[in-house]
C-alpha cells in the first residue's frame, strides 16, 4: 500500500511517523528542522491523512507499508523517527527488517500495552452530521461534550474536509476497529532484537513511558539510550520543537 509522502532537503534519508489522529504535515517543523542535513520523508499512515483506507491496522502491517513504500522512493536504508503509534511501527520495522532501519528514534511512547483507549474520540467524530455547509465552530461544538480539551477537538479537526460534501480524511470505522491492536504490543515470532543505534525520547511530563517498560526495551533494543525532555507531555515534538530537534540532531547525525 503506497503512502501519501512529503519529502524535503537533501543527504540521508529520515522517515518521519506520525501518531494516532495525526498526518505528515504535523511533523513539518521537525522535518524542516533535520533537512538538511537530512532528505526527510514524512508519511501518512494507512487510515491517515491522504493515504488509503486498510481495515488491517496491526503494527506488522504498517511498517510494512512503511518498508513497501520506502522502496518505491528508492530508499534501500533510512533513519526512522516515530511519535506514539509511529513510534510502535518504526519499533515494529526495526524488529522485523534491521537491515533497512539505519537509526531508530522513538518519541513518547514505549513496547507494551496500554490501558487507554480512544474509540469515544473515534465515536464522537462518526458522531458530527457531515451535511453541507458544516462549519468547524458546529463540528467543534459537536465534539466537546466528549473532548473536552480544546486544543485536543483543534487536533482532531486538522482532519476535517468542509465543503459540500464534509469528510473525513481519517478511516475512522477502520480505526475504531483497530483500536485494540493500537493500543496494545503483539511481537511476532521471526522479530529479534534491533541491535543499532536506538533512542527513546519522552516528554518529562508525559507517562507514556514508565519505569515498568525499561526491561522490554532493554531487551528489544540493546543498544538503546534514553532522553528526556523536560517540561513537555506525550505532543513533546509539539510542545518544545526545537528541544526535540537538537535531541535528535545529535542521535541522527553521530557516527
Amino acid at each position: 500500500m503506497i503512502l501519501n509522502s512529503l519529502i524535503s532537503g537533501d543527504g540521508p534519508p529520515v522517515l518521519l511517523l506520525h501518531g494516532l489522529f495525526g498526518a505528515a504535515k504535523n511533523l513539518g517543523v521537525i522535518a524542516r528542522g533535520l533537512s538538511p542535513p537530512a532528505r526527510t520523508i514524512a508519511l501518512d499512515l494507512r487510515n491517515h491523512g491522504e493515504s488509503p483506507h486498510g481495515a488491517a491496522m496491526d503494527y506488522a502491517a504498517m511498517a510494512t507499508d512503511v518498508f513497501e513504500t520506502a522502496a518505491s522512493l528508492g530508499i534501500t536504508s533510512a533513519a526512522v523517527v516515530g511519535h506514539s503509534m509511529g513510534g510502535k511501527t518504526a519499533m515494529a520495522l526495526a524488529l522485523a527488517r534491521p537491515d533497512f532501519v539505519r537509526r531508530l528514534a522513538v518519541l513518547d511512547i514505549a513496547p507494551m500495552r496500554y490501558d487507554h483507549d480512544y474509540s469515544d474520540y473515534v465515536r464522537a467524530m462518526q458522531s458530527v452530521a457531515l451535511s453541507p455547509g458544516l462549519t468547524r465552530h458546529a463540528a467543534d461544538a459537536a465534539l466537546a461534550p466528549a473532548v473536552a480539551p480544546e486544543s485536543l477537538r483543534a487536533f482532531l479537526l486538522n482532519n476535517l474536509v468542509l465543503g459540500e460534501a464534509p469528510r473525513w480524511r481519517l478511516g475512522l470505522a477502520e480505526i475504531l476497529a483497530a483500536m485494540p491492536d493500537l493500543v496494545d504490543w503483539r511481537q511476532a515470532p521471526d522479530w529479534m532484537p534491533y541491535t543499532g543505534p536506538a533512542l527513546f525520547l519522552r516528554g518529562g511530563d508525559s507517562d507514556y513511558v514508565p519505569s515498568s517498560a525499561d526491561a522490554d526495551i532493554a531487551r528489544l533494543f540493546p543498544n538503546a539510550e534514553r532522553g528526556c525532555v523536560d517540561g513537555a507531555g506525550h505532543w513533546l515534538h509539539a510542545e518544545k520543537p526545537q528541544q526535540v530537534i537538537a535531541a535528535l540532531k545529535a542521535f541522527l547525525f553521530h557516527e
